[in-house]
């Protein structure tokens, strides 16, 4: 199963539309990301990232929406592993 995360872009390096990276916010963790698929992407846009990768943009009601609902999954341990 893949997932994409919702991020804000903070910050875009770069000119090359196939080498663009931006700084991108996900909560209180910050990463650089490829926004070779998503070449209209900016500061201040919200982007889906899968793999380091930006591969949509969306608004930001649409971020929140996505947010939320991953916040209300249950965390889930793992079992721990039977012995020998």
């Amino acid at each position: 199963m893949c997932l994409a995360i919702p991020g804000r872009i903070d910050s875009v390096d770069g000119v090359d539309p196939l080498f663009r990276q931006a700084r991108v916010a996900f909560g209180g963790v910050t990463r650089v990301i490829s926004l070779a698929c998503t070449p209209e992407a900016g500061p201040g846009d919200y982007v889906l990232v899968h793999a380091g990768i930006a591969i949509a943009t969306l608004d930001e009601a649409a971020a929140e929406r996505t947010l939320a609902a991953l916040r209300e999954i249950p965390a889930h341990d793992p079992p721990a592993p039977e012995g020998p």
